[in-house]
């Protein structure tokens, strides 16, 4: 196995690490906006805003639950940066924290015959993912999870069914009553949150892509204007994409060369794609709403900083486009 991805875990636990997150996600329900219930097999499910309201408050708590209680998502008001509600994401362990929890990798799919009647899809995001350890990222990473509690967050308008829980389950290793799910659709304010909330992931998962040795990063923090969510989901969805494409600002500490960070620095903005310059929802619809289409360079920040620890030398690139952002979320 190759060394330069794999993480230094050090005996941390993301699951572990998440559970008083989560505890606090419940017992927190009613002042956060988000419902619990138990489904009939004891899993526990927290709906946090398809039957409810939500709430920004619980997208941050979300927002770090994902990142395995390892990074913090706080809210900010820049008024100075033309757009007035922010999300700030820092983390220490931005490897284990973005890409062994945090990144939606875990394809969870039923057919509407086993759905009862309407197919399912889902992209599993959180520690859980650490458990299961279904995708070939985990093996890159050199990182499993072993805890006897887990929890997995599913950006979806519906319970998922029968058959998929007992998938998560059967793949994680847990009796139902220590799975946790909770669903996050974007249309609400925690689903918008927790979304926007993966500015650092994106540029982490880009980094990957672009070759970074991941074991080189050592520290992470991240922006991004926070847009209010539409009841459409293509706009919404287009909204939470935009703000990371043209608003996120990411600043990684790395070490090893100047020339791998500076090539880092210069390749990692969402500038760098053919696709970039309007907005996501439009760009989706070109391309027959097929991600595949998309042109990968475009899934970035928007502007990046890249400082070498090894030389003490920072290279910057990219540049946030608030004009764009503006015409697309502000009603004149």
């Amino acid at each position: 196995m190759s060394e330069q991805h794999k993480v230094q875990a050090r005996g941390l636990s993301v699951n572990r690490l998440a559970a008083p997150l989560v505890a606090r996600l419940i017992d927190s329900a009613a002042v956060l906006g988000v419902e619990v219930a138990r489904l009939d097999n004891g899993v526990t499910v927290v709906d946090g805003g398809i039957a409810t309201r939500g709430s920004v408050a619980a997208g941050l708590l979300i927002g770090e639950i994902c990142m395995g209680g390892l990074g913090e998502v706080r809210l900010s008001a820049r008024t100075e940066e033309t757009w007035t509600s922010w999300l700030d994401v820092s983390c220490a362990q931005p490897v284990l924290a973005c890409l062994a929890s945090q990144y939606a990798g875990w394809s969870l799919a039923a057919s509407k015959e086993e759905a009862g009647g309407k197919k399912f899809f889902s992209l599993g995001s959180g520690p859980a993912r650490a458990l299961a350890g279904r995708e070939d990222l985990f093996a890159e990473l050199g990182y499993r999870d072993q805890a006897d509690r887990g929890v997995l967050v599913l950006e979806v308008d519906r319970r998922p069914p029968p058959v998929v829980v007992d998938k998560i389950l059967r793949d994680c290793g847990l009796v139902p009553e220590a799975l946790t799910l909770v669903l996050t659709p974007t249309t609400s304010l925690a689903g918008t949150t927790q979304v926007v909330a993966r500015v650092l992931e994106v540029a982490m998962h880009k980094a990957h892509e672009l070759g970074f040795a991941l074991a080189d990063v050592v520290d992470g923090h991240a922006s991004a204007p926070l847009p209010a969510p539409s009841p459409d989901g293509g706009v919404a969805m287009g909204r939470t994409n935009d703000a990371i494409l043209y608003g996120g600002r990411v600043h990684l500490k790395v070490r090893g060369s100047d020339e791998a960070a500076r090539d880092l620095a210069q390749r990692l903005p969402s500038s760098n794609s053919r696709d970039y310059g309007r907005s996501f929802a439009d760009i989706f619809r070109d391309y027959e709403y097929d991600f595949y289409k998309i042109d990968p360079a475009l899934f970035a920040p928007a502007e990046v900083w890249v400082s070498n620890l090894d030389s003490g030398r920072t290279w910057h690139a990219g540049a946030l486009d608030m004009a764009l952002l503006r015409r697309l979320w502000l009603d004149a």
